[in-house]
This record gives C-alpha cells, sequence and structure tokens, in this order.
C-alpha cells in the first residue's frame, strides 16, 4: 500500500451533505474514524422535481462544501466527494460542479444509481456482522431509493428508483403538511412504481433486511425511544420491526402540521416535513415485499467510498490489470457483446505497453491507464450493432451500461476513448467531447491516441505484433516491434501508419516503427 495514510468522503445527497475523514490502519484497507460532520444542505428543494439545482441551494452546497475541505485539510485527508440523485438529475448539473471546483478545488464525482447501490452494499459490509448472509438493502435517501440483494462482495441484484424523502413530500406534502389526499395518492404513487422492484426482488432469497441512511436511521431512533431503550445508545445493529413501523406511521400521520410532528421524541427537528413521505415509502416497501423486520446500519455510502477508495487507489493487488469490481464489470459488458476477446486483450496489452513507455510524454497516472485499459477492452463492442459507424455505436453502448465501480464522469472518458480508436480525430462539432471539462478532454486525445496505435499493430488480429519498445529522441518517437519470426508486418505498420497522426498531434512528436 502505498503511503497515504488518511482519507476523507464526501456524501452529496439531495437532502444532507455528509463528511467522513478516516486513517488508514491496516494494509489490508481498515479505517478508524476521525471526524464526522453532517449538514442539511436540501440540495434537491424546489418545485421542477430535481431538473434543475436552484441557485440557493447550490450556495448553500457550496457553503457547507468549503467546511467540509477545511476540515480535511486541516487533517491532511485527501478528498473524494460523490454525488447522487439530485446532481446527477440536474439539467444546469455543470454549473454547479464548475462552481464547486472554482470555489473549494473539489472535483465531484456523479454516481449511477446502481453503482451509487453498490457503494452503500460496500459500506454495509464493514458495519454489520452480514458478510456470508445474503441481505436486502433499502437505502432511502432524499432523492431516490436503491435496493441491493447480494452476498458478500457479489451482488446478485441493484436498481435505484426515484423515490425518496424530499421528492415525495415536494409531490405530494408540500411545507410538510399532511392530508388524506395527499396519503392515498403518495401510496398509490409508491405501490405503482415499486411493483417491477417488488417482482424483481421477490425472485431473490435473502436471509437479512438491511435499512441505512438518514430517513431509516431517524424511524429506527424514534422505534427504539417508543419502547424504552436509551436514545444515548448506538443505533447501529439496531432491529425494529414491521409492526413498530406500521404504528410509527399512524402516530407521525395523526400529526399533520410540522409544529405538531417536533414534539415526537427522537424525531430530527430538520425532517418534520420530509419524515412523512419517509415513513410511508418505508412502510410502503415493507409491506409490499412482506418483510418482518430489518436491521439499520449506520454505513453506508460514505464508508463505501472510503472503502472503494483504498481498494482502487491505494491497493496493490490487481486482476489482470484493472481493480476487481471493475474489471469483472468491464469483461461482462465486453461478452455481452461478443467483443473478440483475443483482439481487444492484445491491443490492450499493446497499448499498456505504449503508456508505460511513454510517461515522459502523456505524464498520467495509474488510474488513467486503467481507463486505457477498459477502452481497449471494450473499443470494438460496437460491431455488435453494425460495422458501419462501429466506434459511435461503442460509445454508446459503454455510456449506457452500467459499469459498476465506476462514476458517471469516467465512463464518459472511457466511452470518448473507445470511440476515437478509429476515423476521426475529437473535433468541436462532437457534443460528447466538447461538454467535458478541458483536463478531461486532454486525457481522452492522449489516451485514444495510444489506442489508436496498439490497434493499427493488431490489423490482422494475429498478433503478430508480440511486443514493443519505445524511444523518444528529440522530437522523434521511434517503436520497434518485435514480432513471431515467421510474421510479416506489412499490415500491421500499414495500420498503425495511418492511425499514428492523433499521437503526433497530441504529443508535438514524429512516430516511426521499426521491425
Amino acid at each position: 500500500m502505498r503511503q497515504l495514510k488518511r482519507l476523507a468522503a464526501i456524501d452529496i445527497g439531495t437532502n444532507s451533505f455528509h463528511l467522513i475523514v478516516v486513517e488508514i490502519v491496516s494494509p489490508q484497507g481498515r479505517f478508524r474514524i476521525l471526524d464526522r460532520e453532517k449538514q442539511i444542505v436540501r440540495l434537491g428543494s424546489g418545485t421542477t422535481d430535481m431538473k434543475y439545482l436552484a441557485r440557493e441551494a447550490m450556495e448553500r452546497g457550496i457553503q457547507v462544501l468549503r467546511q467540509f475541505k477545511m476540515i480535511a485539510d486541516a487533517a491532511h485527508a485527501p478528498v473524494r466527494a460523490i454525488a447522487t440523485s439530485a446532481v446527477r438529475e440536474a439539467l444546469n448539473r455543470d454549473e454547479f460542479l464548475r462552481r464547486v471546483a472554482a470555489a473549494t478545488g473539489i472535483k465531484i464525482e456523479i454516481a449511477s444509481g446502481f453503482e451509487e447501490a453498490r457503494l452503500i452494499h460496500l459500506g454495509i459490509l464493514q458495519a454489520l456482522p452480514v458478510f456470508r448472509k445474503k441481505i436486502l438493502v433499502i437505502d432511502i435517501g432524499g432523492g431516490s431509493t436503491e435496493f441491493i440483494v447480494g452476498q458478500g462482495r457479489k451482488i446478485a441484484y441493484s436498481n435505484s428508483v426515484k423515490l425518496g424523502a424530499v421528492r415525495l413530500t415536494q409531490r405530494f406534502f408540500p411545507e410538510g403538511k399532511v392530508t388524506s389526499k395527499g396519503l392515498q395518492e403518495c401510496t398509490r404513487f409508491i405501490t405503482g412504481t415499486l411493483a417491477p422492484i417488488v417482482r424483481s426482488i421477490r425472485k431473490n432469497k435473502y436471509d437479512v433486511v438491511v435499512g441505512s441512511s438518514g430517513t431509516i436511521g431517524n424511524i429506527t431512533n424514534i422505534a427504539r425511544i417508543m419502547r424504552g431503550e436509551n436514545p444515548d445508545h448506538l443505533i447501529n445493529n439496531t432491529v425494529v420491526s414491521r409492526k413498530e413501523i406500521s404504528q410509527l406511521l399512524n402516530n407521525l400521520c395523526s400529526k399533520k402540521e410540522t409544529a405538531d410532528r417536533a414534539r415526537v421524541e427522537g424525531l430530527d427537528p430538520a425532517r418534520t416535513d420530509i419524515i412523512i413521505a419517509g415513513i410511508v415509502l418505508l412502510h410502503s416497501i415493507i409491506e409490499q415485499l412482506r418483510i418482518p423486520s430489518l436491521v439499520f446500519s449506520d454505513s453506508a455510502l460514505r464508508e463505501g467510498i472510503i472503502l472503494d477508495t483504498i481498494e482502487h487507489k491505494l491497493s496493490e493487488k490487481r486482476v489482470d490489470h484493472l481493480p476487481n469490481i471493475r474489471a469483472a464489470s468491464v469483461r461482462h459488458l465486453a461478452e455481452t457483446f461478443h467483443y473478440e476477446k483475443e483482439h481487444a486483450q492484445h491491443v490492450m496489452k499493446l497499448a499498456s505497453q505504449i503508456f508505460d513507455q511513454t510517461k515522459a510524454l502523456h505524464k498520467l497516472g495509474m488510474r488513467e491507464r486503467e481507463f486505457l485499459e477498459a477502452a481497449a477492452l471494450l473499443h470494438e463492442i460496437g460491431l455488435y450493432l453494425s460495422h458501419a459507424q462501429h466506434h459511435r455505436h461503442s460509445y454508446y453502448l459503454i455510456r449506457n451500461s452500467e459499469l459498476l465501480g465506476f462514476t458517471e464522469d469516467e465512463k464518459e472518458i472511457i466511452a470518448n476513448v473507445a470511440r476515437y480508436h478509429r476515423k476521426s480525430h475529437p473535433k468541436p462539432k462532437h457534443d460528447s467531447f466538447m461538454i467535458l471539462s478541458t483536463e478531461d478532454q486532454s486525457v481522452i486525445k492522449k489516451l485514444a491516441s495510444i489506442l489508436r496505435i496498439a490497434d493499427g499493430l493488431d490489423r490482422s488480429h494475429a498478433a503478430h505484433v508480440q511486443r514493443v519498445k519505445c524511444r523518444k529522441v528529440k522530437r522523434n518517437l521511434t517503436i520497434k516491434l518485435f514480432h513471431k519470426q515467421a510474421a510479416h508486418l506489412s499490415l500491421e505498420v500499414w495500420g498503425a501508419e495511418t492511425k499514428k497522426n492523433l499521437f503526433e498531434e497530441t504529443f508535438s512528436v514524429l512516430v516511426q516503427f521499426h521491425s
């Protein structure tokens, strides 16, 4: 493991932002918590069903992130921040990301619903003694609810649905006011939305149901106080029954105004308006799935971010060059679209050799090397749809598939690198390229230029070029080709020559091939 000793993770949620600062205490990745912070931000507040982030909400978010960054900096802990539903869905999210980066230096990653579910599941595994059990995880957030069925590190089912405490409150309980009509319409809406999720989950058997995040945590806290338990005890691993949730639903819904609910012992004052939507949603879930009880996990997304970062950024253990979960996800996607395995793996091998031998030119790290490897394995999956314009089809399939372990921004980079493995170079008229930051555009050009040459060097799809050796002298880069004794490389050299222009333009060098 590298020398990085501390990490900070920020969960940028629809309702609240969470910070956790940890110290890594073992080479296996165990950590202890140094600091926690939580701030209610209501980033998804408004009446637009979270299509836009309100300017006031952005300001609140930026102010909180400034505070979190100061805490992390004081602890000498690098920050990894991941945003979920509110930012994921907002049409003006790029403005928020730019403003946060300018004000705090934090580069926010956006998790897809499936990736959010995976990270939550990862966080829960270190909080409860359930690693050997098959569990159903229910995580109710402000904008979405995640469902995961898994055992150990293997996930059998995951889904994310646009049902959350803030979202439902805005639609059915404006200003937190409870009406019979609102309750009926909310319940009916939840039931209809959950129907396909319920059918899928019922096909999976599980041993334990785990609830996580703020809404379920607050409901669990109120339930244990109702049965006379000490509210000062840790809430992690606390069990709440279906009967208790039903009783609490009736109790809370009888209090029509937020001021009435504010007197409920154990209820977080910041949740008096959204708790009705939360309890209605949780009650609907346990009724439809006939869940007798659930256990609460105090760890969720933020702890999952820490563990994921330790594994992906710090661990030296790798499988075929790609970290475990990401490697498996890339392979699965490649196999789904019947990729030509031998060619793709050979192109990945050559691309990795070129990358490693030209570090002085590209100045990229292991993160970008991983993107190159993934793009190399996936660069021709578009052939599944059509040979014509298959590079564009590859972009579409990568961008719209669920690559577990990768954020939305990372998927965009990989998809673009694969897209530019042939045909035109990146251009201003290419919207999927131009919407990216200047930094990401630079990474894509560098990686795509390497992939193009590697792909050209296997033009015959016969692995004639077994390895390469790159040597730079002034403005010339010579790539020596090592090959099988009987191999003729005329086709491979021609293929690489026709695809070297982007590399030459990007790095201001002249490339020559010698065998």
